[in-house]
């Protein structure tokens, strides 16, 4: 039987955070009732001209820059003609022959791969169709059309579908950290067109590929990958040629349908675009948006397993995201030790960020007030499950440790009388329990922790409480 591989390249769309269009002054945020951010520009009205950006290009340059790509001095931009009811003026404006960047790459991390980048360009976004199954109709939102994009390119050298996942998340997170896109690919700001061909192993031939568009989750593009390799593998083993179409991704039915034929660049009829001069980035100007680039994820992941000796792995998590790093680092810089603020930070930190669903700048514990939490478990004045508790608490009122261990009375009990009380009544209060554990059932300690634990609500020690209640409990 024949084995086949996949040969997967991936067109990632990434909106720039500009704070208005790419060709206009019209807002370019989510959202917003139908059609109330439009003008003449961005819905293409006769003799309305368009002014490019320059925001959006020193975005632009610097994706290029941190993709390792070169920057063309001198890019084009181009009307690609395609008539759809999104699309106000029967084109798009893009960069097709000379786009703005070219011969990047992104390393992944499984087995120390390298997709290349074949080019970056600057485009701007159509508008959006929304579909009335009752009314039997579909309604036009020309709010996005205008907004700025980056179309990311990759080589086709991807051979599995958790390559491409990778290779998209690492990207969001490289995009993130520039800040030149938020990557909400709820929301559309992040989504990609996969594209995907089968040959037979071995072979150095290419196949027919087939095209998967506006893929908007990591989830997705594995499992559209994953449903296309099996589809054209039947066809292929079938003994029919695969056909060059484009297809769309349906979540809910985890099923790829066909759309059309794929186009080729002929049926787009690109031409320049006669209102827009050609955009000339200097050199200089590439240097500038370079030296002002900040630390990028891989680098910094490096750092951190040097500096602070941190596993490989929690370097990576901690590094996932630009804001998470630098808490992380304000909150090391406040205790001293990176051992116990990195373990805060990918514990409870991250479990109430995400069950919150918000970013860690909106958690309302400060890197000094967790760093004043971490001190106060160290110290023995509370143990680990109450500070978890405090951590909540903290989270939810904006207090410090301090305040809330005063104000509950959450003090850690130490005091061996009191430990002694607690344990010799447990003991006493469970005679068959402490039968089994002089049998020789000596997991039962944990037992009898939990009811000295429960005893003292929780405040007692319990590394000295085990202690104390191991030697009650001895030798039969």
């Amino acid at each position: 039987m024949r084995e086949y591989e996949a040969v997967i390249g991936l067109e990632v769309h990434a909106q720039l955070s500009t704070r208005t269009k790419l060709f206009c002054g019209c807002r370019a945020e989510y959202g917003g009732e139908p059609n109330t951010r439009v003008c003449p520009v961005c819905t293409g009205l006769p003799g309305a001209l368009p002014v490019l950006n320059r925001k959006a290009v020193v975005y632009a340059v610097a994706a290029g820059v941190a993709t390792r790509c070169a920057i063309v001095p001198e890019s084009i931009f181009a009307r690609k003609n395609y008539f759809y009811p999104d699309c106000p003026k029967d084109y798009q404006i893009t960069q097709y022959e000379t786009p703005l960047c070219t011969g990047g790459r992104i390393e992944l991390d499984d087995g120390g791969r390298t997709v290349g980048i074949t080019r970056i360009h600057l485009e701007e976004d159509a508008g959006k169709l929304v579909h009335d199954a009752d009314a039997h109709c579909s309604l036009v939102d020309m709010n996005r059309s205008g907004v700025p994009l980056i179309e990311i390119v990759s080589e086709p050298d991807m051979r599995t579908p958790a390559e491409a996942r990778e290779f998209v998340q690492k990207l969001r997170a490289l995009l993130r950290y520039l800040d030149v896109c938020d990557g909400n690919m709820e929301e559309g700001s992040l989504r990609c067109d996969v594209n995907i061909s089968l040959r037979e192993k071995g072979d150095d031939k290419l196949g027919v590929k087939t095209e998967i568009k506006n893929v908007n989750s990591f989830r997705f593009i594995v499992q559209a990958l994953e449903f296309e390799f099996d589809r054209q593998r039947g066809i292929l083993e079938g003994g029919i040629a695969v056909a060059q179409e484009t297809l769309l991704w349906d979540p809910g039915r985890g099923r790829a349908e066909v759309m059309r034929s794929k186009e080729e660049a002929h049926d787009y009829r690109y031409f320049p675009d006669p209102d827009l001069l050609p955009l000339r980035v200097p050199a200089q100007s590439v240097e500038r948006i370079a030296a002002r680039l900040p630390e990028l994820p891989d680098v910094r992941q490096a750092r951190f397993v040097k500096e602070y000796r941190l596993p490989v792995g929690d370097a990576g998590v901690l590094t996932a995201s630009r804001d998470l790093a630098d808490y992380f680092e304000a909150t090391v810089a406040a205790t001293g030790d990176a051992r116990a603020a990195g373990n805060w930070v990918m514990g409870e930190v991250m479990r109430e960020i995400n069950e919150r669903d918000i970013n860690i700048v909106a958690l309302g514990v400060t890197p000094k007030a967790l760093a004043g939490l971490i001190g106060a478990a160290r110290s023995g004045r509370i143990n680990s499950n109450t500070a978890k508790d405090v951590f909540r608490e903290m989270a939810l009122t904006g207090q410090t440790a301090p305040d809330i261990i005063s104000a509950r009375g959450l003090e850690q009990i130490t005091d061996e009388d009191v430990l002694h009380e607690a344990a010799r009544r447990a003991i006493e209060e469970n005679p068959e329990a402490a039968a089994r554990y002089r049998a020789g059932k000596l997991q039962l300690l944990e037992f009898f922790v939990g009811q000295v634990m429960k005893a003292t609500a929780g405040r007692a020690d319990p590394r000295r409480a085990g202690e104390i209640t191991r030697s009650l409990l001895g030798p039969d």
